[in-house]
This record gives C-alpha cells, structure tokens and sequence, in this order.
C-alpha cells in the first residue's frame, strides 16, 4: 500500500510526471504509463523512465551540453526532441 513518506506527504517520492511542452518534440502525449499502486518498491512508487535520462536529452540537445559534465555520467537520453 502506498503510504505518506517520513516528511509526512509524498512531495519527494521515488516517481513523479514531468511535462515538456514545445513544438519541436518528436513524440507529443504522454510517455508512460499510470503507476500500479499494487507494485511499489520499498513503499514507494516504481519509475518507468529515470528523470536523468529527461535531464539528459534537454542538456545534450536543446542547451548543447554534454551532460556527463552536468549528472556526472554519461546518460543515453530519450529520443523525443
């Protein structure tokens, strides 16, 4: 079962929704599923896609910036700029 984490919410959890919002995105819609409540990890929800992996693709290619010199490691980004 889901439950409030230690700071009493679920405001830094394991799994969040991230929106991009542009019209240069090759993909538009959402790009996984909803959370199974019933499967959690530790309590927490598990994630479908790392958000360094988001972080990733904005740095390498909208900001130009290697990201291995930002999240220190080389992360392979997600193809939908």
């Amino acid at each position: 079962m889901l439950e409030q984490n230690a700071s009493n919410g679920t405001d830094h959890g394991t799994a969040n929704n991230i929106f991009l919002f542009g019209g240069k995105l090759k993909k538009a819609g959402i790009f996984n599923d909803a959370p199974d409540l019933s499967q959690l990890d530790n309590g927490d929800l598990k994630y479908q896609i790392d958000f360094r992996d988001v972080y990733a693709t904005l740095l390498d290619k909208w900001l130009g910036v290697d990201n291995g010199l930002v999240l220190n490691k080389g992360f392979a980004g997600l193809d939908f700029v």
